[in-house]
């Protein structure tokens, strides 16, 4: 059923992880709108439902729909991108002025098949994904950088890599980092850990704080080698911790520190209460590994510890962290790491850069980045209006 609006729609396309359910809530508090939620079925071309879920967590309008495993390859391509392309169509009131914001590689056909304005919004170096075909990506990127009338990278890293590899026009380009929630912001600097949740409050203090996917992409060795430098320090682990680590001396490593008595891990948490463990943190620690896709990224839990207030420190395992001093500190060895948090101690857990991550963190949020995308994408409608 089409909409009967006279505003433009717009579209965010796909919505299954937490950061682009976020990216999109925020997109969509400024529009009206659909988020898109594909499910993968080994029969989702024979499916045709539609079903409209309202989310809390964040607040946003979902559209789930099948979509066939296997929908980016020949022959599924063909039939599924109409299919797809005339979902959006149907809850389109003016589609030359609604709005595509398409997340994913795979749905390039659909990009360069729609009559209004689209948007590549590119959370990741998807050319290094385990398991997908990076030459495959290479192509689908270099048609989008053709097809879409603004290109939003959120990283210096791969937006370089679009204008070397992809052939995108570098007037294109807006860069898109991550970010937090406005709510999640506070209204005056923290400079102390706050009252920790219900299952941080039997745990010993002082706290050094890892948060995110405690898979792969985190340092472990360096960890085992910095928990047994530390003992006076507890160390909490909130999130999955499940991810199988294909390097042998790294999975050990953290089977070991996750049967250390001085480690807790407390499981995955809705991302919405992530902020009470930041904020109740000592000291943050951001442990990533230098990989791929990790390196050519943008952190999500940098942007939570900047609004959270508290010290950070993080390895060089990520490329945008190492324009972000003094408000991360960087260490790379476990001698580093271990003489940092022994300076924070002696200073009392304070850096001295509270008040500046609390302010940098007040344009940081969701809400700032859907403002930076749609003006760039104003500034390139109107340019190419005033060269016809």
């Amino acid at each position: 059923m089409a909409e009967t609006s006279t505003q433009p729609t717009w579209h965010f396309l796909d919505t299954r992880m937490v950061w682009l359910r976020e990216f999109a809530a925020a997109v969509l508090r400024r529009h009206e709108g659909f988020a898109w939620m594909p499910e993968l079925h080994l029969a989702g071309s024979l499916q045709s439902w539609e079903r409209e879920d309202f989310l809390l967590d964040p607040p946003l309008r979902v559209v789930r729909f099948p979509l066939q495993r296997g929908f980016h390859l020949f022959p599924f391509s063909v039939f599924e991108r109409r299919r797809v392309l005339g979902r959006l169509l149907r809850r389109s009131a003016d589609p030359r002025r609604s709005v595509l914001v398409c997340s994913l590689p795979q749905f390039a056909e659909v990009v360069e098949a729609w009559p209004g304005p689209s948007v590549y919004y590119v959370t990741d170096l998807f050319t290094h994904y385990k398991g997908w075909n990076a030459a495959r990506v290479a192509r689908w990127e270099r048609r989008l950088c053709r097809a879409a009338t603004l290109v939003c990278p959120n990283s210096e890293r791969i937006a370089e890599r679009f204008l070397q590899h992809s052939g995108c026009p570098a007037e294109k380009i807006a860069i898109v980092p991550n970010a937090v929630r406005a709510e999640n912001l506070l209204s005056t600097p923290l400079t102390e850990p706050a009252a920790p949740p219900p299952d941080m409050q039997p745990i010993p203090r002082p706290i050094a704080g890892v948060i995110g996917n405690l898979g792969a992409n985190t340092n472990w060795t360096l960890l085992e080698a910095v928990i047994e430098g530390t003992p006076w320090l507890t160390w909490v682990f909130v999130g999955p911790a499940g991810d199988r680590i294909a390097d042998a001396r790294n999975a050990a490593a953290r089977e070991a520190v996750m049967s250390s008595p001085r480690a807790r891990f407390l499981g995955e948490k809705p991302y919405g209460v992530l902020k009470d463990y930041a904020r109740a943190f000592d000291v943050a620690v951001v442990p990533y590994s230098r990989r791929e896709p990790t390196c050519s990224g943008s952190s999500t839990r940098f942007y939570e510890h900047l609004a959270a207030c508290r010290p950070v420190l993080a390895t060089r395992g990520l490329d945008e962290l190492l324009e972000k001093p003094p408000l991360v500190a960087l260490a790379d060895t476990s001698d580093e790491v271990t003489g940092a948090l022994e300076r924070l101690r002696a200073n009392g857990f304070r850096d001295g850069f509270e008040e500046l991550r609390w302010r940098e963190s007040q344009h940081s949020t969701w809400d700032a980045r859907a403002a930076a995308m749609q003006s760039a994408l104003e500034a390139r409608l109107n340019g190419h209006r005033s060269t016809h």
